[in-house]
């Protein structure tokens, strides 16, 4: 048992489960002072629905070894309860259970970010119904086909997946996703805008009417997110050696890069640069580089954190031209930042990308998981929370909305700036 490299995953667990109390900031900031306590809410409920069915089946779903290989939806009966991994295999360099713990902050900070597109709006019981029911049928078998693993006979984790060795076995390079991309970051930002569809627009949504509440929560939150995200992306390395090295360096690179990006089309745009506009930066960055940064060269991370927080800051505004309300922007950061960095390794992988002497098979795996995961995800979310609305309701009744649903939906005020007894 190596147990530098068990502390190293068990580290990057924890850094990941910061991540959620960070987007409950980030997201927290960015809503009306009345929903503040409704939108952190949603964050900390995915947090605890998911981390227990995680431990129930999530985990078995989501990892059924070989038997889940090319199919959409399959379930590791023996790891139901985590009954199977308790004990590591002998030769075992890490017990499975701190792999367990580290993709359980996966499936929580992926439900979590669906949230965001629903912001002012939603009810709390309608949204964790949503998200057991959505983690279930969609993250844990998506996640599937993306990392799953199976335990070889020396104890460790071996490739399974039909988006990685799937399609390796016909196009000879499976998809690139080194830390969530697909699963993660085009999956979340998919549901987010079925959801967005399903709930409608605010009352009075238009350009310029709703504005972030709290700049300086948004900014902690993009901190805490940075932070977290170094266990994200260099954690699923899952040891600690040199390609973990380079996506910690590329987690570095390519956020700063975008950030940069962003504040320059802020300030193209509409003339002043806004700590908003850094914060959104960073994080588009970041969800580029999760799938590629153990994949890029740190100049080429750096050229990704560009695009996207370029690409992203404009994106943001299709939601007015095209007439749906992601209150939070998860479309257009996490759903268009996921598919520049997933695409963009069909350019520039090291050794397979199209410009990096290898030819145009990467990029063609890279789109069939991209889009696949984004049809499925979209499709579903739209089929559940549909359901919803239209058997206990969604959404909260305009009144409610208009009034702050902080105080309808959990009796509570983000700010009390006096003692009311007095």
């Amino acid at each position: 048992m190596d147990q530098g490299n068990t502390a190293f995953i068990l580290i990057a667990a924890a850094l990941v489960l910061l991540m959620t109390p960070g987007l409950a900031f980030f997201y927290g900031g960015l809503v009306k002072a009345k929903s503040v306590i409704s939108m952190m809410m949603m964050s900390f409920g995915a947090l605890g629905l998911i981390g227990v069915l995680w431990v129930l089946y999530g985990y078995a779903i989501a990892f059924p070894g070989s038997s889940g290989t090319l199919g959409p939806w399959s379930i590791d009966g023996a790891a139901v309860g985590l009954t199977s991994v308790l004990e590591p295999a002998e030769g075992a360099t890490y017990p499975p259970l701190a792999f367990v713990a580290f993709q359980a902050t996966f499936a929580i900070i992926t439900v979590a970010l669906v949230s965001g597109a629903i912001a002012d709006r939603a009810k709390f019981g309608a949204w964790m119904i949503f998200a057991g029911v959505w983690a279930t049928v969609v993250y844990f078998p998506v996640a599937s086909w993306v990392f799953n693993f199976g335990l070889a006979e020396d104890g460790s984790f071996e490739y399974g997946g039909w988006i990685t060795h799937g399609l390796q076995d016909v196009f000879g390079v499976g998809a690139i996703d080194f830390a969530g991309g697909t699963a993660v970051h085009i999956n979340a930002g998919a549901a987010a805008l079925a959801l967005a569809l399903v709930l409608g627009k605010r009352v009075g949504f238009q350009k310029g009417v709703h504005v972030p509440h709290n700049p300086p929560f948004v900014l902690l939150g993009a901190g805490l997110l940075w932070f977290g995200w170094f266990g994200f992306n260099a954690g699923s390395e899952l040891a600690a050696d040199n390609t973990a090295a380079l996506a910690f360096v590329n987690t570095i690179a390519a956020p700063a890069a975008a950030l940069l990006a962003w504040l320059l089309v802020e300030k193209i745009k509409d003339g002043k640069p806004t700590s908003v506009g850094a914060a959104s930066g960073a994080v588009a960055g970041l969800v580029a580089i999760t799938p590629a940064c153990g994949s890029l060269d740190p100049v080429w991370a750096i050229v990704l954190g560009l695009i996207a927080g370029a690409v992203c800051a404009l994106a943001i505004e299709l939601k007015y031209k095209l007439g749906f309300d992601d209150s939070l922007d998860v479309v257009g950061i996490h759903l268009v930042g996921g598919l520049i960095g997933t695409l963009y390794l069909g350019f520039f992988a090291r050794d397979t990308g199209l410009f990096m002497g290898g030819d145009a098979s990467q990029l063609i795996v890279q789109a069939i998981a991209a889009f696949a995961v984004l049809g499925y995800s979209f499709v579903v979310a739209f089929v559940i929370g549909f359901a919803i609305e239209k058997t206990i309701g969604f959404r909260v009744k305009n009144e409610d909305e208009i009034a702050g649903i902080d105080t309808v939906v959990h009796g509570e005020a983000g700010y009390v700036l006096e003692d009311a007894k007095a």
